[in-house]
């Protein structure tokens, strides 16, 4: 019994070693805003062109887009700009922040100005503009698992850390934004509420660049 509870007290010693607590609480922290923002913003579409399969269809194929051209970008600038990668890191985070904080005057404002043209060119300029943020979302994976793995060469262990953690932040999001908080905020609360959190991970991660920090 002791030597089970050393091993498993050995196992997370390890994993925090390699993964700093302050580096696994903001990839927590952004994928729970991440999936906030997917609940939320869906809502939105849902007033700007009905409840029906258009308007679902656009929201998550444009993350899923989002999140894989995004992914490949990231990946490319993690190689490109290894130095400097987890700044990168801050901008993408505060560039889904920026758009989150003017999102839910933007997205009905967009399918306002397009609604003469019909339910196709709303959906293709909603498209259009939630393509941007997913994006910055799908890029922030790679650039945090160039950063840990330069730091502890272990590609197995940083992309599969940080995916659960990430992963766990995402499905927290929108369980929270789901069945929680429109319980007791509005859906511009809640996107705010989201948005301070992208704005919290940025400023940290900016700051222990600055620092030079290995945390």
């Amino acid at each position: 019994m002791l030597q089970t509870r050393n091993k498993m007290s050995n196992q997370r010693d390890i994993l925090i070693g390699k993964h700093s607590i302050r580096l696994l609480t903001i990839f927590f922290l952004s994928g729970a805003s991440a999936l906030i923002y997917q609940v939320c913003w869906q809502r939105l579409l849902f007033g700007a062109f009905g409840v029906d399969i258009e308007s679902v269809t656009v929201i998550v194929s444009t993350f899923m887009l989002g999140l894989g051209c995004g992914a490949l970008w990231g990946g490319q600038a993690a190689d490109r700009f290894r130095y400097h990668v987890i700044v990168l890191f801050a901008l993408c985070e505060f560039g889904i922040g920026l758009f989150g904080i003017v999102s839910p005057a933007l997205i009905p404002f967009v399918g306002e100005f397009f609604i003469s043209y019909g339910l196709l060119v709303i959906a293709v300029a909603n498209f259009i503009l939630i393509l941007i943020p997913a994006s910055f979302m799908g890029a922030t994976l790679p650039m945090l698992v160039a950063y840990s793995v330069r730091r502890d060469s272990s590609v197995g262990a940083s992309i599969g850390t940080l995916y659960f953690v990430n992963t766990l932040g995402a499905s927290i999001g929108a369980f929270a934004a789901g069945i929680v908080l429109f319980n007791f905020i509005t859906i511009t609360q809640a996107i705010y509420l989201a948005a301070s959190g992208n704005l919290i991970v940025a400023l940290v991660a900016y700051l222990s660049a600055g620092r030079g920090s290995e945390e």
